[in-house]
């Protein structure tokens, strides 16, 4: 997520630095940026949900193993 957030800023300030642009263009530049930003980021937390699911998953099967050889 940092990095694609890193990358977002460095793409805006690359777009804003290259030359006069209209203050729309550069506008609408950087408004393309957080939007990619905000789906990257969600798609990091999308990924640390399923995560956890997996380990909570893993830890119940440990458990029920744990159990069955008692």
């Amino acid at each position: 997520m940092t990095r694609s957030i890193l990358l977002a800023a460095l793409l805006a300030l690359a777009v804003t630095a290259c030359g006069e642009k209209p203050a729309e263009e550069v506008a609408a530049t950087a408004t393309d940026a957080a939007a990619a930003a905000t789906e990257a980021a969600d798609a990091v937390a999308t990924d640390a949900a399923a995560a956890t699911e997996a380990a909570a998953a893993a830890t119940d099967s440990a458990a029920a193993a744990t159990e069955a050889a008692k």
